[in-house]
């Protein structure tokens, strides 16, 4: 049974998190912690943050064992994007885009 857990409204944009979220895909629960662990990024303790969710949902909803878990979708989508300004020279402005994300992670035991 795939059990999920989502973050939305992240303030990180989709970009940055889903070249951490290539590596993580399709590994075993426990070792794709290991690996966001080791990261420096902060993109890497969200994405963490995001799986340790989804597996807490199946320990603790579906009485799944952690060590069988295995990540088997990880989505990055674009969320909404804050709109902001600047002012330049000459009277003019410039757009600052601050981009976000919703991340989906689903979790299902190995077969």
């Amino acid at each position: 049974m795939e059990v999920k857990a989502t973050a939305k409204y992240v303030g990180i944009s989709p970009q940055k998190l889903d070249l951490l979220a290539n590596t993580v895909r399709g590994k075993k629960v426990t070792d794709a912690l290991g690996m966001l662990a080791l990261m420096p990024s902060p993109s890497a303790r969200v994405l963490a943050k995001v799986i340790k969710s989804a597996a807490s949902n199946a320990e603790n909803n579906y009485q799944m064992v952690l060590s069988d878990l295995k990540v088997v979708r990880l989505v990055v989508n674009q969320g909404s994007t804050l709109k902001r300004i600047r002012a330049q020279a000459r009277g003019r402005v410039s757009p600052i885009l601050r981009h976000t994300s919703h991340i989906t992670a689903i979790v299902d035991t190995e077969e």
